[in-house]
């Protein structure tokens, strides 16, 4: 019943640069999504709906 014996975390071997950039970008890319989801939930709740392409709805048809 004894316990395994723990490597220190000093032992461990440090993560390549190639890692550590893949992380940093990983990280940068789920804060903008945090963000924009953010954005997002905001403006339901408010009743406006966010539009991303800058098209207008709302415009009259033209083909008529």
């Amino acid at each position: 019943m004894n316990p395994k014996p723990q490597e220190p975390k000093a032992a461990k071997a440090a993560k390549p640069a190639s890692v550590t950039t893949r992380d940093e970008r990983l990280k940068a890319a789920l804060k903008a999504n945090m963000a924009r989801r953010k954005a997002q939930a905001k403006a339901r709740s408010t009743g406006r709906a966010e539009q991303h392409d800058g098209a207008d709805d709302t415009a009259p048809n033209e083909s008529e």
